[in-house]
């Protein structure tokens, strides 16, 4: 559990700083300059990945149970998670989606932590779900006071529309039946 929670320190950390002192991430980027902090930046970001990813698999098999989700929780979790695809590629591949949503990596984000907060009952996923909620919700809560830095990401066109729904749909189909069991080891289905 020790792994788990540092790996939640390193990752939201460096996550939060533009959240609670962009002044400070400005000036340090400043400093050390733009490509060492982004260096800096990912690799605390796959540190802290790192020990989220091993330290749940350790903790997860035992993790007490806070509640059983019912059968509707897990059906309103799948339909929950339907537009996260399509929201993530939708923040690389601008069009009328992301206009729309504004900020459709958090939103997904919120999304996909919610759903799996229905779908799972133990408090190490009551940790790491409610940590990637309660970030997201204030990073959303922050935009609206920040500057944006641009993202990178392909033009933006209208078909860039029907590109992320396509491939975002496909992608939630494949992860559905195949990869999250592959990928994560448990089955969705």
């Amino acid at each position: 559990m020790q792994l788990f929670i540092l790996g939640l320190i390193l990752f939201f950390g460096i996550h939060t700083v533009s959240i609670v002192n962009e002044s400070w991430r400005d000036r340090m980027a400043d400093k050390i300059g733009v490509w060492p902090w982004k260096g800096l930046y990912s690799l605390i970001s796959l540190v802290g990945l790192v020990l989220i990813i091993y330290g749940y698999g350790l903790a997860r098999t035992a993790s007490t149970v806070l509640y059983s989700p019912a059968p509707w929780q897990t059906h309103l979790a799948l339909i929950l998670l339907l537009p996260v695809f399509p929201l993530l590629l939708a923040t690389y591949f601008p069009g009328r989606i992301r206009r729309l949503v504004g900020h459709p990596m958090l939103i997904a984000t919120i999304l996909w932590a919610v759903a799996h907060l229905l779908a799972n009952g133990r408090v190490i996923d009551l940790l790491l779900f409610g940590a990637f909620l309660v970030w997201a919700v204030a990073d959303l809560i922050s935009m609206a006071r920040r500057d944006q830095r641009p993202l990178p990401g392909a033009p933006e066109t209208d078909i860039n529309d029907v590109i992320v729904v396509v491939a975002g749909l496909g992608l939630y189909i494949m992860f559905v039946v195949w990869l999250h069991a592959l990928l994560i080891g448990v089955a969705v289905l």
